[in-house]
């Protein structure tokens, strides 16, 4: 009977501690971004790219993954809009940066079924955007490495905050 006790203990202990882990999972999604919103992020999206000298696109969807704002700096390759919305994309659709995606492949394995999921960009630079704990919308950033990339995203939500 004690053993089934002691079982029964470390069982409930278990689930109690595993349960702040449950409950914080990704985000909720929220209100949509409003245009005024992504302006603030684009502001501050161009302003670390500029100060950086990075030419590059910068894309903003709201919560529904629908287009809000997008941004093409001088001297930016065209084909980095299609991949800054895909960044974007990735980024609200999964609730999570893009970079997640970025990692899981490169641990190969089981991992590279992440190539043939639809939606899921495997480059980092996908943010998504967060008002009051709740996902408003995402940055995809695309013209330089991954990381500026993200570096630039990574700006561009904080100036809404």
């Amino acid at each position: 009977m004690r053993a089934i006790t002691a079982v029964l203990l470390l069982l409930s202990l278990t689930v109690l501690a595993a349960e702040p882990a449950l409950a914080q999972g990704p985000p909720p999604y929220g209100t949509p971004i409003s245009l005024e919103q992504a302006k603030k992020v684009l502001t501050g999206a161009e302003a670390e790219a500029k100060k950086n000298n990075w030419n590059v696109v910068i894309y903003i969807l709201d919560s529904g993954g629908q287009p809000v704002a997008m941004q093409r700096l001088d001297g930016a390759q065209w084909g980095s809009v299609d991949v800054a919305r895909d960044k974007a994309y990735s980024a609200v659709a999964f609730r999570r940066p893009s970079k997640a995606f970025q990692d899981a492949v490169g641990q190969g394995g089981e991992n590279l079924r992440i190539l043939k999921l639809a939606g899921a960009s495997p480059l980092e630079g996908g943010i998504p955007i967060v008002l009051d704990g709740k996902i408003i919308g995402a940055i995809g950033v695309s013209g330089v490495t991954s990381q500026q990339d993200a570096q630039i995203a990574a700006a561009g939500a904080a100036a809404l905050k």
